[in-house]
């Protein structure tokens, strides 16, 4: 029951209709019997200044924070983590006394993920990440906290932006090697023993799509983590489980970060199974 006690989180962006996370932190508030009520707000960039002093004076206990405000937000907040700051994305904000502090809680969802659900307690030597957009930030900066990941091949469509992203991330350039995203190039990701995508390639409605035009390249000791969870199977997942491969979509990394940002608002750590279950119920409906 809502009531003067009960505390407010939620999720800012354009568009907010598509999230999946009202259903999971509400479902993980109930199973902890919290009195907290999670509920999305539709932000267009001309009023985020607005909804932020919003936050403040209604003393909102914490948001999420997606498309397109994760950059832009830094600059209405009190305090940045070292993560956030270094990734240049929010997608967490705690409201502490009237204090606001930007977290990012991607990298730690996507390292989750491998772990829980890929059994990867420590990664291969040689990774290759698909993409160098907002997602890819936060993966290429895990990937970089991680002593056992020798080298990084950076494919991407537009060479200067992945360029761009391994320059501003890892500006010694020893790890990480920057190619185009061609058929030249994916014959490389052989080599590697864990592949990811965070390109929306092969979401919902473009199914029969995939960022690679010869899945050649992969093979039965390889893992691959689609961050693409609608649909929750990929053709890339697909080709991937056909090479003999493992494949993981996405949806287990926005529970991990998910959950991240709920122990962070709430001190306690939330039931990851209830919020996963979910939503798969919102998919499936959907």
């Amino acid at each position: 029951m809502i009531s003067g006690h009960t505390r407010i989180l939620g999720v800012i962006g354009h568009p907010v209709e598509h999230t999946s996370s009202p259903v999971m932190h509400n479902a993980a508030l109930e199973a902890l019997d919290l009195d907290y009520a999670y509920v999305p707000f539709h932000v267009q960039p001309g009023q985020l200044e607005a909804a932020i002093a919003g936050m403040r004076a209604l003393e909102i206990a914490g948001l999420n924070v997606t498309v397109p405000h994760k950059s832009a937000v830094m600059e209405q907040l009190d305090e940045i983590s070292e993560e956030a700051r270094i990734i240049g994305a929010v997608n967490t904000i705690a409201n502490r006394d009237g204090q606001l502090i930007g977290h990012n809680t991607d990298g730690f969802g996507f390292l989750e993920s491998l772990r829980r659900d890929g059994g990867m307690e420590k990664l291969p030597p040689q990774v290759t990440l698909l993409g160098a957009g907002g997602a890819a930030r936060a993966i290429l900066y895990a990937l970089l906290q991680r002593p056992e990941v020798e080298h990084i091949l950076l494919l991407n469509r537009t060479v200067a932006k992945a360029e761009a992203l391994a320059g501003e991330l890892h500006p010694e350039g020893s790890r990480v090697t920057v190619a185009p995203l061609n058929r030249e190039n994916t014959a490389r990701i052989g080599d590697g023993g864990l592949l990811i995508n965070s390109t929306s390639v092969g979401m919902h409605p473009h199914e029969e799509s995939s960022p690679l035009e010869d899945p050649a390249c992969l093979h039965a000791e390889m893992l691959l983590l689609d961050i693409v969870y609608n649909p929750l199977r990929t053709r890339l997942m697909l080709q991937t489980e056909t090479a003999g491969g493992r494949a993981l979509n996405g949806l287990g990394m926005l529970a991990y970060q998910g959950a991240r940002a709920f122990e962070i608002w709430t001190g306690q750590r939330p039931p990851v199974e209830a919020m996963l279950t979910a939503a798969l119920k919102r998919f499936e409906a959907t």
